[in-house]
């Protein structure tokens, strides 16, 4: 009977044909979003035709990456170590822990050809891991490393955080992580340092940046022959390197770099780590990664399967080209493709081979080999396989709640000053939140009425701030005390609308009220998209596409609450409006009782105690991520 009750409230789903995709609304409305940025980004790039143009996109690229990255912190002393050393004649292999932050221990290899005579100074190669529980010990990567190694080239590999001897959510008991796979230890400390304002990008970034600064403290490393590459995440992260990194000469990133418009359009936004703070919002896109390099040598390798666009690829392929042509150096930028999915590839691999051996100055074989592996004995690094067991040591949680404590110091300074900074509060949770002023020229459209033992169902939609709706019931009592209740519920406007449900008794008691779906939920989602970070059925790649907008989800709902409040009013002016909310929905009714004051009381049921919460505490609860109120502005107050 609930079943039956509940499809026949529904509103739109299997009657209206228009909206046969509503499910999917939020996702398609952020993505909207960024396809308007995209275009004015294009808009910029077409206008480009000389040299001195070129330049001044770099400086804006530099300038911008900076901002959104930033502030890295001060370089403090490595302290690397050589914890010891694998001789396999010809090659030999240092394992080394440095601090790329004091106590952020980083585990790393150092794969040294033989032969090299003390005065010798060879190239050398990063080499950074995808997503891989193993790191840079997975077969494949260990295939390339070796393979660049016996080529004369000083390769070295370090642990991404999160994966390989630095998993930060190990459970001793299991050998795994508490959280997940690679992708999940990214992105349940990248929530929490979005929140404060950073982000795990931020951390991955660092790392690598202290990784060249250790090559240089290497005698057998020449400072001018240096490289780097990596796949899948591997690529995210020798991109991202690459681009911050003046040292780095030649940057070969592999199964990754395409396009933001394509990448929306197939798999959606990525895990944390390969999400940067508004990046589109401020008109950047994955080709300024390559752009802002220029005329370095740089090497995009790509599979015409793989799960980043191909088309994506090659339209990025057309734009960077345009900048190495300014510069009159074409042949210093290439794009290699084999016909495989998301792999490395033999002929790719041969191609990178080649483009080190000509960039890096090392000329001989780019023969692909088959070389003998090290035991995973020989590549372990810490005592006990793992960071966390063996060393301690800062994680992304422990270094950005310190952060967080910063923040929540400034913050109660201004809170000191109560008058001031209660009358700015509105706006601020407008500017950070990205609200928009709904539009006022919409009208609800009505699609029924149910009849109910003293009070009426009727059913409405209306536009919300998008190409999209919002479908909402209005429960209106018989004899009706001249109050409304807008009423959220993260499990939708049906779910507490049976017969002797919380809506019904307050509606017994006068009350009218009014239960919309806010995209995202009930006939709106949650939509096919999950993502790879899927935490207890929430997708957090939503909230990343959020993020890249420059909007927040929180935002764009509470623009259709206060949409929803004013079509109560047009109707009821005098009527007095009472918001309950519960659980996830919480601060969409927060906000939309800060921006619109017709709402004269609120009832929040279950609501997480604070954005600080989530930010102080190791574990959280996954579901209020999506509607964090916080990710339009990185104002620290």
């Amino acid at each position: 009977a609930p079943a039956h009750s509940q499809k026949e409230l529904d509103v739109i789903t299997n009657s209206w044909m228009k909206y046969s995709d509503a499910s999917n609304s939020l996702y398609h409305h952020l993505t909207g979003l960024c396809y308007t940025l995209l275009d004015k980004r294009e808009e910029k790039i077409s206008g480009i035709t000389n040299l001195p143009a070129w330049q001044e996109r770099q400086k804006f690229i530099k300038e911008t990456l900076n901002d959104i990255v930033g502030p890295f912190p001060e370089k403090t002393a490595l302290n690397a170590r050589i914890v010891r050393t694998i001789d396999k004649g010809s090659f030999r292999v240092e394992h080394i822990i440095y601090e790329s932050l004091p106590g952020f221990y980083v585990t790393s290899s150092l794969y040294i050809p033989g032969g090299m005579k003390r005065r010798d100074k060879a190239p050398a190669v990063i080499y950074c891991s995808g997503h891989s529980a193993e790191g840079y010990r997975s077969t494949v990567y260990q295939h390339v490393i070796l393979n660049l190694v016996t080529k004369g080239f000083i390769v070295f590999a370090f642990d991404p955080v999160g994966q390989g001897e630095r998993l930060e959510y190990f459970d001793p008991a299991t050998g795994k992580s508490v959280v997940g796979g690679p992708t999940k230890e990214h992105s349940y400390p990248g929530a929490q340092a979005f929140i404060t304002g950073a982000s795990q990008a931020r951390y991955m970034i660092w790392d690598g940046i202290r990784a060249v600064d250790y090559l240089l403290t290497r005698r057998e490393v020449d400072p001018a022959r240096i490289g780097i590459t990596g796949r899948s995440g591997g690529g995210t992260q020798s991109s991202y390197i690459a681009a911050f990194d003046e040292r780095i000469l030649a940057a070969a990133p592999e199964n990754y770099i395409t396009n933001y418009r394509r990448l929306l359009q197939s798999i959606g936004p990525q895990d944390a780590e390969q999400v940067m703070f508004h990046f589109l919002h401020r008109g950047l896109d994955h080709p300024d990664l390559l752009l802002v390099r220029a005329p370095k040598p740089a090497m995009m390798i790509t599979t015409t399967r793989d799960m980043f666009s191909i088309q994506g690829a090659m339209e990025t392929e057309k734009e960077v080209s345009g900048i190495y042509k300014a510069y009159g150096q074409s042949e210093n930028f290439i794009r290699v493709e084999d016909d495989d999915v998301h792999a490395s590839t033999k002929k790719n691999r041969e191609a990178m081979y080649a483009f080190f051996r000509k960039h890096l100055n090392n000329p001989g074989s780019n023969a692909d080999e088959t070389i003998q592996q090290l035991a995973a004995e020989e590549l372990r690094v810490t005592e006990t396989g793992q960071v966390s067991t063996s060393l301690k040591g800062e994680t992304v949680f422990s270094l950005n709640r310190k952060e967080a404590e910063l923040r929540l110091k400034e913050l109660n300074e201004a809170r000191s000053k109560a008058d001031v900074f209660s009358r700015g509060l509105s706006a601020s949770a407008t500017k950070m939140s990205g609200y928009l002023e709904p539009s006022a020229d919409d009208l609800p459209v009505f699609t029924g009425r149910i009849r109910r033992d003293k009070y009426a169902i009727e059913k409405y939609f209306i536009r919300g701030e998008g190409d999209y709706v919002i479908p909402y019931l209005l429960f209106r009592p018989d004899v009706w005390n001249n109050k409304v209740i807008l009423y959220l519920n993260p499990e939708g406007k049906s779910a507490e609308a049976d017969a002797g449900g919380e809506i019904e008794r307050f509606v017994m008691q006068g009350l009218a009220v009014l239960a919309p779906d806010l995209p995202g939920y009930g006939e709106t989602g949650p939509g096919s998209f999950r993502g790879d970070a899927y935490f207890d059925g929430i997708s957090h790649n939503l909230w990343y596409a959020s993020i890249l907008a420059g909007r927040s989800i929180t935002g764009v709902h509470t623009g259709d609450v206060v949409k929803l409040i004013r079509v109560m009013k047009k109707e009821c002016p005098y009527a007095e409006v009472i918001g309950f909310a519960r659980k996830e929905m919480t601060p969409v009714m927060l906000h939309s009782a800060l921006i619109d004051k017709s709402i004269t009381t609120l009832i929040l049921a279950e609501p997480y105690s604070s954005f600080r919460s989530i930010v102080m505490n190791r574990f959280y609860n996954t579901k209020f991520i999506l509607e964090i109120g916080r990710a339009s502005c990185r104002e620290r107050v």
